[in-house]
């Protein structure tokens, strides 16, 4: 018989935590010691209370979100789903964008910034309640600012850069291992009589990069770089527009939306027209795309269809 392959991996125990997921599951965190970039195991925590194990998995979710932009970005996890998400000029304008998407479910959620937490953000973040900020760095006022808060989690990472290394996912009695989902687009084509004018393509390429750290079925409605809808984690996609469409409100009007994947039938668009979306990306490949694209053509609406799909289980 040939040899089998065998993985083996390496992990050094970093310390137990005081629960698990629920307070009745024991956990312990370990550190891969062969990973030298950004990410929460390296991170130095500068205050705050002992990190708990849901802390630890939404600020991984937070910060591999956040090195998706070169521009400032900032993003609001709950649950390892943002809830805001926002590119600005200035690190202050992109946290104001991301929090403004969703107050209400802000409440208690994991702040993360690719730049430099300065005295005006911190200001913001400390004037609502949230559980743990991630960010390469602070300067001192502003982590004095932060520090007034007595359980506010404060981790500093360092210079950010991409993480290519495989993902991995435990189940019992085995382990998956997978290429991790670092491709931004595919080969866009329009597909639509009407073509996406240049402010709509900025705003399906920012949602684009957004839905791929959203789970499935998950939907993205964004204008101006920034959220204004997300609906996360549906078993049907029509679903998942609906959520969006109504947290978006009024804001969905002009708003660009982008799926993780295809559209199984034309409804999801119909619900989408009648909130005034204007463009949608998408990865196309469904048996009804052609019905689809008559549903996007009869609303005047444009569509992209990028080849890509993007599933988060």
């Amino acid at each position: 018989m040939p040899k089998k392959e065998r993985l083996t991996l390496a992990f050094e125990k970093v310390r137990a935590l005081r629960y698990g997921e629920n307070p009745h599951q024991k956990a312990i965190l370990y550190r891969d010691s062969e990973f030298k970039g950004a990410c929460v195991t390296n991170a130095t925590q500068l205050h705050g209370k002992e990190l708990s194990f849901n802390n630890i998995v939404d600020l991984d979710a937070a910060l591999e979100f956040v090195k998706e932009f070169e521009k400032p970005a900032a993003a609001i996890i709950k649950h390892t789903n943002p809830c805001g998400a926002a590119c600005g000029e200035t690190i202050l304008e992109a946290y104001q964008k991301a929090h403004a998407c969703d107050p209400l479910s802000a409440f208690g959620g994991i702040v993360a910034l690719n730049r430099e937490c300065d005295i005006k953000t911190a200001k913001e973040i400390t004037s609502t309640f949230k559980e743990a900020v991630i960010a390469p760095g602070y300067a001192d006022a502003p982590l004095e600012i932060l520090k007034q808060k007595k359980n506010l989690r404060l981790l500093e990472v360092g210079a950010l850069s991409r993480t290519t290394e495989k993902d991995m996912r435990k189940i019992v009695g085995g382990l998956l291992v997978q290429d991790r989902d670092v491709l931004d687009v595919g080969d866009l084509k329009t597909v639509t009589k009407r073509a996406p004018d240049e402010e709509e393509m900025d705003a399906m390429l920012f949602a684009w990069k957004v839905v791929k750290h959203v789970k499935s079925n998950a939907i993205i409605l964004a204008k101006d770089e920034q959220t204004v809808g997300i609906g996360a984690g549906q078993m049907s996609r029509i679903d998942a527009v609906g959520i969006a469409v109504r947290k978006a409100g009024e804001r969905s009007k002009g708003s660009c939306l982008a799926s993780d994947a295809f559209f199984p039938f034309r409804d999801a668009i119909d619900v989408a027209a009648k909130a005034k979306v204007a463009a949608i990306i998408q990865p196309g490949g469904s048996v009804r795309d052609e019905e689809v694209i008559k549903a996007a053509d009869e609303h005047d609406m444009a569509m992209i269809f990028t080849g890509v799909r993007h599933f988060r289980h």
